[in-house]
């Protein structure tokens, strides 16, 4: 006996049913940032992002006089995806999980972003001064780099152009101005693993031209 196939029409409304259940099941990253303005990007004090700090397709956070810039939504866990291109002597950095914008250092993790060739605590992709990555991947400055991060619970994920550099838990960090081998850190008053794992997300400004685009956010 032989099996009918759907008559078009049929088969035009199973595909039209299909596809929303599809796109539902699909990644479903979305941009936080139109390459052409600073819609949803403001300064620590809630002030929005000026447009000039929009260049060539890119936020620029160097010179705006806030430390971070950061995007107007707090998040817990996601993924952030993104491009960034450091100038020559760069020191920036991605701030996640920033709980007080008065003062972001104490109160979220930095993933350094240098112009460094080394794999230390304060080198691109560090989770600073906490975790050192395991190599440095990065490209030359004046070249585009993509970093991923990942953050779920304890765990924080750190990929520079398509390899694992870093990965820490959180867990691990529960005693004040100690990393989880015992060894002391700069955060002197903070216990790490204590702080709150919902906050802003952002990109420094440490006296160097740095560029960001192409910034998605998948929450998971």
């Amino acid at each position: 006996m032989k099996t009918r196939k759907p008559s078009l029409p049929v088969a035009a409304t199973l595909a039209a049913l299909l596809v929303p259940a599809l796109a539902l099941a699909a990644d479903d990253a979305r941009s936080i940032f139109d390459g052409t303005t600073p819609k949803g990007w403001q300064f620590t004090n809630g002030k929005p992002l000026p447009e000039k700090f929009i260049q060539d397709g890119a936020i620029n956070p160097h010179g705006t006089g806030s430390y971070i810039v950061v995007y107007e939504e707090k998040l817990g866990d996601f993924v952030a995806d993104f491009d960034y291109k450091l100038s020559k002597k760069c020191n920036s950095g991605v701030f996640v999980r920033v709980n007080n914008l008065k003062d972001p250092v104490n109160s979220g993790l930095e993933i350094a972003i240098d112009d460094t060739a080394g794999h230390g605590l304060h080198d691109s992709g560090a989770v600073y001064d906490l975790v050192a990555p395991k190599a440095n991947a990065q490209k030359p400055a004046g070249e585009w780099n993509h970093m991923t991060i990942t953050a779920k619970g304890p765990n924080i994920k750190v990929q520079i152009n398509g390899t694992e550099v870093t990965t820490i838990n959180l867990d691990e960090f529960n005693e004040v101005g100690k990393r989880a081998d015992g060894s002391s850190h700069k955060f002197k008053n903070v216990a790490i693993g204590k702080l709150d794992r919902t906050g802003w997300f952002g990109f420094q400004d440490h006296g160097q031209d740095c560029w960001y685009k192409n910034i998605t956010i998948k929450k998971l």
